[in-house]
């Protein structure tokens, strides 16, 4: 007769077993405008491309916080909080205005030794950005809050598989074991002053002078730096523009709905030490968002940046998934 410690053993090691990859649909709902703006049109500092509401009847769909480009036909990669990378296609039109989501796969998000990880406090992803060896996307860093820790994983075929690989990151932050610490992680471009550093930043964890302490990773440009903080709103994500810029996208709760903002750091201004400030983009509240926490920056056709903002609906019924596009100017 099986005794119950033994019983809770097997269990656990039923639980930590790798589950195999599983194709799933996801439904795209093209959205047409943004802040009274058409498709092509300008919206304060950029300009709107199109969005798409997302949805599935995956029940482990949902809860996503960040995504990143993986190939160069739309492949992206989405991290979910409660501990999956779910991988797809962007399918746009001749203009490139995002259309659908398409060849939907949801995969447990492993830990150092393959397995799945064991506990929500452990598989709470936050933040992703590709690792580029030889301007190929070679593999995806992620951030994790309340466990909090930085690992890669390779990229095969444009999907992250096989174990964790750990990243050292300070003491003091890998002590800050809470979902208000690291929130965006983002990987500086080529053309960054600081080409190859990985820049981490804390939601809700002050400097000594009341900005949000961030710190930089890199084999030449490491150190704290700290990011100035807007008034009711946090750092939820980061992204290197292909120009070596850096953009920062904010989010905060106004009355019953929320706010985001995005900024833009000049390339000139991010080294350790320096405390991180920009013009702001844009700000939107109310129903055209919804609680926006990634964001990811590409080279469009004309060469233009392009920014891509996901939300987290938290598993919600009454929030939603969301992906905004936007470029730059020129």
């Amino acid at each position: 007769m099986r005794t119950p410690l033994t019983l809770a053993l097997a269990l656990t090691m039923l639980t930590a077993m790798p589950v195999p990859a599983a194709e799933i649909e996801i439904v795209s709902r093209p959205i047409a405008s943004f802040g009274g703006a058409a498709v092509g049109e300008p919206v304060e500092k950029l300009i709107w491309r199109g969005g798409l509401e997302l949805s599935s009847t995956d029940p482990d769909f949902g809860g996503l916080s960040d995504l990143a480009f993986t190939g160069a036909e739309g492949e992206l990669v989405m991290v979910s909080d409660s501990g999956y990378f779910v991988s797809a296609r962007l399918i746009a039109d001749a203009a490139g205005t995002p259309m659908a989501l398409a060849g939907g796969r949801i995969d447990s998000i492993r830990d150092s030794s393959g397995r799945n990880l064991p506990t929500p406090f452990s598989r709470d992803a936050e933040a992703a950005s590709v690792i580029l060896r030889d301007g190929v996307p070679a593999a995806l860093r992620i951030g994790f809050e309340n466990l909090t820790r930085v690992a890669d994983y390779d990229l095969v075929n444009g999907r992250p598989e096989g174990p964790a690989r750990e990243v050292a990151i300070p003491d003091w932050l890998s002590r800050t074991r809470t979902n208000e610490a690291l929130e965006a992680l983002c990987i500086a471009t080529p053309a960054s002053p600081v080409a190859g550093s990985t820049l981490l930043i804390t939601e809700n964890v002050e400097a000594d002078d009341g900005t949000s302490a961030a710190f930089m990773l890199g084999r030449q440009d490491r150190g704290p730096v700290s990011v100035t903080r807007s008034p009711g709103l946090s750092p939820t994500a980061c992204a290197f523009g292909p120009d070596g810029e850096l953009y920062i996208l904010e989010r905060g709760i106004a009355l019953f709905s929320f706010r985001m903002q995005l900024r833009r750091v000049p390339a000139a201004a991010i080294a350790p030490g320096a405390t991180l400030d920009g013009e702001v983009l844009l700000g939107a509240a109310g129903g055209e968002i919804d609680n926006m926490e990634g964001l990811t920056a590409t080279v469009g056709a004309e060469g233009e940046t392009v920014l891509t903002l996901l939300s987290d609906n938290n598993f919600n019924d009454w929030e939603r998934t969301l992906l905004l596009q936007f470029s730059v100017p020129r």
